[in-house]
Protein backbone atom coordinates (compact mmCIF):
# COMPACT_ATOMS: atom_id res chain seq x y z
CA UNK A 1 0.00 0.00 0.00
CA UNK A 2 3.17 2.85 1.11
CA UNK A 3 4.49 1.68 -2.21
CA UNK A 4 1.24 2.06 -4.54
CA UNK A 5 0.70 5.60 -2.85
CA UNK A 6 4.33 6.57 -3.33
CA UNK A 7 4.22 6.10 -7.02
CA UNK A 8 0.60 7.38 -7.51
CA UNK A 9 2.13 10.64 -5.95
CA UNK A 10 5.21 10.91 -7.85
CA UNK A 11 3.01 10.25 -11.00
CA UNK A 12 0.67 12.86 -10.33
CA UNK A 13 3.18 15.32 -9.56
CA UNK A 14 5.00 14.49 -12.90
CA UNK A 15 1.87 15.49 -14.58
CA UNK A 16 1.48 18.67 -12.82
CA UNK A 17 4.92 19.48 -13.27
CA UNK A 18 4.87 18.54 -16.94
CA UNK A 19 1.69 20.87 -17.50
CA UNK A 20 3.25 23.49 -15.44
CA UNK A 21 6.13 23.55 -17.45
CA UNK A 22 4.05 24.78 -20.56
CA UNK A 23 1.25 27.00 -18.55
CA UNK A 24 2.90 28.71 -16.09
CA UNK A 25 5.25 31.56 -15.85
CA UNK A 26 8.27 30.11 -14.00
CA UNK A 27 8.57 31.52 -10.35
CA UNK A 28 10.11 29.72 -6.94
CA UNK A 29 6.58 27.86 -6.34
CA UNK A 30 7.11 26.11 -9.78
CA UNK A 31 10.53 25.41 -8.74
CA UNK A 32 9.55 23.73 -5.32
CA UNK A 33 6.91 21.34 -7.12
CA UNK A 34 9.88 20.19 -10.02
CA UNK A 35 11.63 19.94 -6.44
CA UNK A 36 9.33 17.77 -4.84
CA UNK A 37 8.26 15.60 -7.98
CA UNK A 38 12.32 14.71 -7.89
CA UNK A 39 12.22 13.77 -4.46
CA UNK A 40 9.28 11.61 -4.74
CA UNK A 41 10.79 10.00 -7.98
CA UNK A 42 14.16 9.14 -6.40
CA UNK A 43 12.23 8.00 -3.56
CA UNK A 44 9.89 5.77 -5.22
CA UNK A 45 12.94 4.02 -7.49
CA UNK A 46 15.51 3.87 -4.85
CA UNK A 47 13.22 3.41 -1.47
CA UNK A 48 15.01 0.41 -0.48
CA UNK A 49 18.62 1.44 -0.19
CA UNK A 50 17.01 5.11 1.27
CA UNK A 51 15.01 2.85 3.83
CA UNK A 52 18.45 0.85 4.87
CA UNK A 53 20.14 3.67 5.21
CA UNK A 54 17.72 5.34 6.91
CA UNK A 55 17.38 2.63 9.97
CA UNK A 56 20.23 3.52 12.04
CA UNK A 57 23.19 5.98 12.70
CA UNK A 58 23.50 8.89 10.86
CA UNK A 59 20.82 8.23 8.96
CA UNK A 60 17.96 7.68 11.73
CA UNK A 61 19.06 10.90 12.54
CA UNK A 62 18.46 12.61 9.33
CA UNK A 63 14.75 10.56 9.09
CA UNK A 64 13.89 12.45 12.30
CA UNK A 65 15.42 15.93 11.84
CA UNK A 66 13.28 15.53 8.00
CA UNK A 67 10.22 15.13 9.85
CA UNK A 68 9.85 17.57 12.36
CA UNK A 69 11.31 20.10 9.66
CA UNK A 70 8.16 18.88 7.61
CA UNK A 71 6.24 19.25 10.74
CA UNK A 72 7.53 22.50 11.04
CA UNK A 73 6.82 22.97 7.36
CA UNK A 74 2.90 22.19 7.99
CA UNK A 75 2.65 24.35 11.15
CA UNK A 76 3.72 27.17 9.07
CA UNK A 77 1.16 26.16 5.87
CA UNK A 78 -1.65 25.95 8.53
CA UNK A 79 -0.36 29.90 9.96
CA UNK A 80 -0.07 31.46 6.62
CA UNK A 81 -3.68 29.43 5.55
CA UNK A 82 -5.11 31.19 8.60
CA UNK A 83 -3.59 34.14 9.05
CA UNK A 84 -4.96 35.72 5.52
CA UNK A 85 -8.48 36.26 7.16
CA UNK A 86 -7.86 38.23 10.33
CA UNK A 87 -7.86 42.31 10.32
CA UNK A 88 -10.92 42.24 7.64
CA UNK A 89 -11.24 45.78 6.19
CA UNK A 90 -14.87 47.24 7.04
CA UNK A 91 -15.70 48.94 4.49
CA UNK A 92 -14.52 52.64 5.84
CA UNK A 93 -11.18 52.92 4.73
CA UNK A 94 -9.83 55.85 2.49
CA UNK A 95 -7.88 53.87 0.11
CA UNK A 96 -7.28 50.80 -1.04
CA UNK A 97 -4.12 49.56 -2.55
CA UNK A 98 -4.25 46.29 -5.31
CA UNK A 99 -1.07 44.45 -4.99
CA UNK A 100 0.73 43.81 -8.22
CA UNK A 101 1.45 39.87 -9.06
CA UNK A 102 1.86 38.96 -12.76
CA UNK A 103 0.91 39.47 -15.93
CA UNK A 104 0.71 37.10 -19.10
CA UNK A 105 1.74 40.17 -21.98
CA UNK A 106 -0.65 42.54 -21.40
CA UNK A 107 -3.54 40.79 -19.45
CA UNK A 108 -3.86 40.01 -16.09
CA UNK A 109 -3.11 36.48 -14.49
CA UNK A 110 -5.51 34.40 -12.78
CA UNK A 111 -4.13 34.75 -9.09
CA UNK A 112 -4.24 39.05 -10.22
CA UNK A 113 -7.28 38.81 -11.00
CA UNK A 114 -8.59 37.29 -7.85
CA UNK A 115 -7.11 40.79 -6.33
CA UNK A 116 -8.72 43.14 -8.79
CA UNK A 117 -12.13 41.29 -8.01
CA UNK A 118 -11.71 41.43 -4.48
CA UNK A 119 -11.41 45.03 -4.68
CA UNK A 120 -14.17 45.35 -7.29
CA UNK A 121 -15.95 44.07 -4.85
CA UNK A 122 -15.15 46.62 -2.10
CA UNK A 123 -15.52 49.33 -4.30
CA UNK A 124 -18.89 48.78 -4.88
CA UNK A 125 -19.33 48.74 -0.72
CA UNK A 126 -17.39 51.75 -0.73
CA UNK A 127 -17.20 53.51 -3.80
CA UNK A 128 -15.84 56.71 -2.36
CA UNK A 129 -12.32 55.16 -2.28
CA UNK A 130 -9.62 55.95 -3.93
CA UNK A 131 -7.82 52.57 -5.52
CA UNK A 132 -4.23 52.19 -6.11
CA UNK A 133 -2.92 49.98 -8.88
CA UNK A 134 0.76 48.49 -7.92
CA UNK A 135 3.11 46.70 -9.96
CA UNK A 136 6.24 47.22 -12.83
CA UNK A 137 6.65 45.58 -15.77
CA UNK A 138 8.08 42.16 -15.54
CA UNK A 139 10.06 39.73 -17.69
CA UNK A 140 7.41 38.56 -20.32
CA UNK A 141 5.04 41.60 -19.81
CA UNK A 142 4.41 44.13 -22.41
CA UNK A 143 3.32 46.27 -20.12
CA UNK A 144 3.62 47.33 -16.41
CA UNK A 145 1.34 45.26 -14.20
CA UNK A 146 -0.45 48.93 -12.93
CA UNK A 147 -1.89 49.54 -16.65
CA UNK A 148 -3.26 46.69 -16.94
CA UNK A 149 -4.94 46.73 -13.68
CA UNK A 150 -6.44 49.72 -13.95
CA UNK A 151 -7.77 48.83 -17.57
CA UNK A 152 -8.92 46.04 -16.33
CA UNK A 153 -10.65 47.89 -13.13
CA UNK A 154 -12.36 50.66 -15.44
CA UNK A 155 -13.32 48.25 -18.13
CA UNK A 156 -15.69 46.80 -14.79
CA UNK A 157 -16.90 49.84 -14.65
CA UNK A 158 -14.75 51.33 -11.91
CA UNK A 159 -14.48 55.52 -12.45
CA UNK A 160 -10.73 56.34 -14.14
CA UNK A 161 -10.33 59.08 -12.42
CA UNK A 162 -10.52 56.67 -9.33
CA UNK A 163 -7.63 54.54 -10.07
CA UNK A 164 -4.32 55.53 -9.83
CA UNK A 165 -1.69 53.52 -11.37
CA UNK A 166 1.96 53.05 -9.51
CA UNK A 167 3.52 51.35 -12.46
CA UNK A 168 7.56 50.93 -10.79
CA UNK A 169 7.76 48.70 -8.20
CA UNK A 170 9.32 44.94 -7.77
CA UNK A 171 8.02 44.26 -4.40
CA UNK A 172 5.65 44.15 -2.10
CA UNK A 173 7.25 46.37 0.42
CA UNK A 174 7.97 48.64 -2.91
CA UNK A 175 4.30 48.05 -3.66
CA UNK A 176 3.25 50.11 -0.62
CA UNK A 177 6.15 52.16 -0.36
CA UNK A 178 5.46 54.13 -3.88
CA UNK A 179 1.94 53.92 -3.64
CA UNK A 180 2.18 56.13 0.09
CA UNK A 181 4.17 58.88 -2.32
CA UNK A 182 0.72 58.82 -4.31
CA UNK A 183 -1.58 58.58 -1.88
CA UNK A 184 -0.20 61.80 0.12
CA UNK A 185 -0.65 63.62 -3.50
CA UNK A 186 -4.17 63.04 -3.06
CA UNK A 187 -3.86 63.72 1.00
CA UNK A 188 -4.26 60.85 1.94
CA UNK A 189 -1.55 60.52 5.20
CA UNK A 190 -0.42 57.14 6.35
CA UNK A 191 -1.87 57.32 9.25
CA UNK A 192 -5.19 57.50 7.95
CA UNK A 193 -7.09 53.92 7.52
CA UNK A 194 -6.07 52.40 4.19
CA UNK A 195 -7.26 48.17 2.90
CA UNK A 196 -5.11 46.05 0.27
CA UNK A 197 -6.30 43.55 -1.52
CA UNK A 198 -4.51 40.05 -2.34
CA UNK A 199 -4.73 36.48 -2.27
CA UNK A 200 -5.38 35.31 1.48
CA UNK A 201 -2.21 33.07 1.35
CA UNK A 202 -0.12 36.77 1.17
CA UNK A 203 -2.48 39.08 2.99
CA UNK A 204 -0.07 38.28 6.53
CA UNK A 205 3.01 39.37 4.94
CA UNK A 206 1.65 42.55 3.24
CA UNK A 207 0.33 43.58 6.36
CA UNK A 208 3.86 43.89 7.80
CA UNK A 209 5.46 45.19 4.60
CA UNK A 210 2.64 48.15 4.93
CA UNK A 211 3.69 48.45 8.47
CA UNK A 212 6.86 48.62 7.63
CA UNK A 213 6.80 51.37 5.08
CA UNK A 214 4.88 53.66 7.68
CA UNK A 215 0.87 52.63 7.16
CA UNK A 216 -0.35 52.85 10.94
CA UNK A 217 -3.86 51.85 10.11
CA UNK A 218 -4.24 49.51 7.77
CA UNK A 219 -6.98 46.26 6.84
CA UNK A 220 -6.89 43.04 4.71
CA UNK A 221 -9.22 42.55 1.60
CA UNK A 222 -8.51 38.87 1.38
CA UNK A 223 -9.14 37.23 -2.26
CA UNK A 224 -9.31 34.11 -3.33
CA UNK A 225 -7.23 31.58 -5.42
CA UNK A 226 -7.54 28.83 -8.15
CA UNK A 227 -7.16 25.34 -6.97
CA UNK A 228 -4.55 25.38 -9.71
CA UNK A 229 -2.51 28.08 -7.64
CA UNK A 230 -2.93 26.50 -4.49
CA UNK A 231 0.05 24.19 -4.47
CA UNK A 232 2.88 26.64 -5.57
CA UNK A 233 1.22 29.61 -4.02
CA UNK A 234 1.13 28.66 -0.86
CA UNK A 235 4.42 26.73 -0.69
CA UNK A 236 6.30 29.62 -1.57
CA UNK A 237 4.51 31.25 0.68
CA UNK A 238 6.29 30.06 3.68
CA UNK A 239 9.79 30.50 2.35
CA UNK A 240 8.89 34.07 1.64
CA UNK A 241 7.29 34.74 5.19
CA UNK A 242 10.40 32.65 6.62
CA UNK A 243 12.49 35.10 4.63
CA UNK A 244 10.44 38.20 6.25
CA UNK A 245 10.83 36.83 9.96
CA UNK A 246 14.46 36.87 9.15
CA UNK A 247 15.45 39.96 6.96
CA UNK A 248 12.24 41.97 7.11
CA UNK A 249 13.12 44.38 4.35
CA UNK A 250 12.77 43.02 0.61
CA UNK A 251 15.60 45.37 -0.07
CA UNK A 252 18.01 43.02 2.13
CA UNK A 253 18.98 39.58 2.35
CA UNK A 254 20.09 37.77 -0.49
CA UNK A 255 17.13 37.53 -2.57
CA UNK A 256 16.43 41.00 -3.23
CA UNK A 257 18.20 40.42 -6.34
CA UNK A 258 16.06 37.55 -7.29
CA UNK A 259 12.66 39.07 -6.63
CA UNK A 260 12.15 40.45 -10.40
CA UNK A 261 13.42 37.00 -11.60
CA UNK A 262 11.58 34.71 -9.37
CA UNK A 263 8.19 36.04 -10.76
CA UNK A 264 5.84 35.77 -8.04
CA UNK A 265 7.78 36.01 -5.11
CA UNK A 266 6.66 39.38 -3.93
Amino acid sequence: MKLLILWALAIVFLIDSVLRAFRSNFNFGVLLVWMITAALWVYAVFHRQIDAFCAAGAGRVLKILFFCGAGVFCLLLAFVALSGYANRADGDERAVVVLGAGLRGDKVSRVLRYRLDAAYEYHLQNPGAVIVVTGGQGRGETVPEAVAMKRYLVQRGVPEELVIEEDKSTSTEENFLFAAALLAERGIGQQEPIAYSTNAFHCYRAGRYARLVGFTDVSAIPAGISAGSVLTCYLREVFAVLYYWVFKSSRSGFMHRLVGMLAGWR
